[in-house]
């Protein structure tokens, strides 16, 4: 059986990310479409389900590792800070919204908090991760062999 490993990163958060908004569980703080991700932004993200996104990715960072902090998390999603003629440097991402992320998810039972600090993912969050990475693996296993089958009619053709 697949699991959250095996499948790539950008397949299995893009999965995750739209079940969380299927489902509707999810609670989405007010202020989603205002916000910039980090003090070294100039903009607020264009896509309007980013959110979820982000909550799939930390969800699956998380999975991954054991205990897992906020300051852990904006160093993840941080990035370049452009600083004019000076050379850049990386800059963390805004820690608020990586901590409001952490709490939606717990809301909604994916995440817990560890004894010694951070956050780790629940029984019921690890479940969940599994049977969406066995989903995407299926999809692609199918759309693989569909490839397969067109790649041999067209060699069929040919002769």
């Amino acid at each position: 059986m697949p699991g959250v490993r095996d499948i790539s990163a950008e397949e299995f958060i893009k999965a995750y990310a739209s079940h969380l908004k299927r489902s509707g569980k999810l609670e989405v703080p007010t202020w989603v479409d205002i916000v910039k991700t980090g003090a070294y932004k100039e903009l607020a993200p264009y896509d309007p389900d980013w959110y979820y996104v982000r909550s799939a990715a930390v969800a699956r960072h998380i999975y991954l590792r054991k205990d897992v902090g906020i300051g852990a998390l904006t160093k993840l999603h941080g990035g370049k800070n452009r600083r004019g003629n000076r050379p850049s440097h990386h800059a963390d991402s805004s820690a608020s919204v990586q901590r409001k992320v952490c709490q939606s998810l717990e809301k909604i039972g994916v995440l817990e908090r560890s004894d010694n600090g951070g956050r780790r993912i629940t029984q019921d969050g690890q479940r969940d991760l599994d049977r969406i990475a066995t989903a995407v693996a299926e999809a692609q296993r199918e759309a693989e062999e569909e490839d397969e089958e067109e790649e041999e009619e067209e060699e069929e053709d040919d002769e």
